[in-house]
């Protein structure tokens, strides 16, 4: 079973997600601000992340750095509500963007892509 790691701060987003993977045979582990979503990063090590821009504190760019120094390998899809991020430079270091929407075939997909299923 694949693990998936969510970071974001939004609960209401957590448990659709959580529910929509889960369902899809995936485990979720979540955290809901970036220093947590590290920790459990280094902790479960999961098989993909997919982590919110727009958070208090360490916003998901920051963290996003720091995943990909500890394990550049793991796939990271950067999710925000605003498509303006996608030109900010320090989201290029992620595997994909996507935009969020109350459709979640598009991140659903990006998830199989990535983890090769």
């Amino acid at each position: 079973m694949k693990k998936l790691l969510l970071v974001d701060d939004e609960e209401a987003i957590q448990m659709v997600y959580r529910e929509e993977f889960e369902d899809e045979g995936y485990q979720v582990i979540s955290a809901l601000n970036g220093e947590s979503g590290l920790d459990k990063f280094k902790e479960e090590n999961p098989d993909l992340v997919i982590l919110d821009i727009q958070m208090p504190g360490m916003n998901g760019v920051e963290v996003l750095r720091q995943m990909k120094m500890l394990n550049p390998s793991v796939p990271v899809i950067l999710s925000s509500a605003y498509q303006g991020f996608k030109r900010d430079l320090g989201t290029w270091a992620s595997d994909e963007y996507v935009v969020k929407s109350g459709d979640l075939d598009d991140l659903k997909d990006t998830v199989r892509r990535l983890l090769k299923e």
